[in-house]
C-alpha cells in the first residue's frame, strides 16, 4: 500500500476474470470493499505489495535471533 499526495493509500488489485492488475486510491476505511476492474468485472482480489510485506523503509523485517515462533522470548 502506497499513499498519494492527498494522503490516501493506493491499493493494488487483480481481476480473476481477465487477469488485469490495477490500482485504486481510496480511504483506509474502504480498503476491504469490493473493487470493480477497469473492464467491469467484479471478481477481484486485493494484492499485497512490497511495502506491506517489508515495512515503509523497504528493508525486510529482521529474522528472529533464536528459536521459537517469536524469536525465543516466550516459547524458548
Amino acid at each position: 500500500m502506497m499513499t498519494d499526495n492527498a494522503g490516501m493509500p493506493t491499493y493494488a488489485y487483480r481481476c480473476r476474470e481477465c487477469s488485469e492488475t490495477f490500482e485504486l486510491v481510496r480511504p483506509m476505511s474502504e480498503s476491504a470493499a469490493a473493487a470493480m476492474c477497469p473492464d467491469g468485472h467484479a471478481d477481484t482480489v486485493k494484492l499485497l505489495n512490497a511495502i506491506a510485506l517489508t515495512g515503509s523503509s523497504g528493508a525486510p523485517a529482521p529474522a528472529p535471533s533464536a528459536g521459537g515462533c517469536c524469536g525465543g522470548g516466550c516459547c524458548g
